[in-house]
């Protein structure tokens, strides 16, 4: 069995494949201040009587990926273990000015975009910020796109207008909203939907093709349902692309 852990800025994903198969994944939320023991003990919990044979993570986090490698060295240090970074093996080309800019979360869902439905691909990661990041035919990693995710946008714009509040992300009746609440769902729901299809139709001119579009992270499934241009919904893209690694380096 090999866990594979995703660590993210809001959240951190955890999944456990048995070969190809993804049996079981979690959802938790990320915290900086998490010890090494704290995350042992939290992921041991999730993992119950599951016995793992080795372990593939990434992080955007620069502490937790600290404690993380402590917390594989003090508690899984008879197992393989794979931790994406600058010199691990994806075998994605990186066409970018500076990859050490690259999140290794951004390659590794180029990676599982390309294994899965070829290319030229767009992934879409509704996360923290939403990335777009683009798969050219020949599985390179020609660039990007990043954008404020959802949450943040309510975030800031709830603290930032006094009688504006958080609201429930929910269609709502109509896209002239006839109450606040209203209001505030159309304009994040469709306003979102049409960045999305805005921007994939752009990328796409500027790549002179039409690419499959993928969308993944946690709040993927607000706004799918409303885009023209996404595709498919791949929930685990990133912990497939985490299985691809480990399996190209041990």
């Amino acid at each position: 069995m090999l866990l594979a852990v995703d660590i993210g800025n809001t959240n951190t994903v955890l999944g456990v494949f048995d070969g190809p198969q993804l049996i079981e994944s979690w959802r938790v939320k990320t915290d900086a201040r998490d010890t090494a023991d704290e995350l042992a003990l939290a992921y041991r919990g999730l993992l119950g009587s599951t016995k793992v044979d080795g372990v593939a993570a990434c992080s955007t986090v620069p502490a937790v990926l600290a404690q993380l490698r402590i917390m594989l060295q003090r508690y899984y240090a008879h197992l393989p273990a794979v931790v994406v970074e600058p010199g691990v093996r994806t075998g994605v080309p990186l066409l970018y000015d500076n990859p050490k800019e690259l999140g290794s979360d951004r390659i590794v869902n180029a990676l599982a975009a390309y294994h899965r439905y070829g290319g030229p691909s767009i992934v879409v990661d509704f996360g923290t910020s939403t990335n777009f990041d683009i798969v050219s035919a020949k599985g390179e990693f020609v660039g990007g796109v990043l954008a404020p995710g959802i949450e943040i946008s309510i975030d800031a714009l709830a603290s930032r207008a006094a009688r504006l509040l958080k609201v429930e992300l929910t269609r709502p009746r109509a896209v002239i909203g006839k109450s606040t609440v209203e209001a505030l769902q159309s304009g994040i729901l469709y306003g979102f939907a049409g960045q999305i299809d805005g921007l994939v139709r752009r990328i796409e001119a500027e790549l002179g093709a039409p690419a499959t579009v993928i969308a993944t992270g946690g709040l993927a499934q607000v706004v799918i349902a409303e885009s023209e241009t996404i595709q498919h919904y791949e929930p685990d893209l990133t912990l497939v692309g985490l299985r691809l690694v480990y399996e190209r380096n041990t």
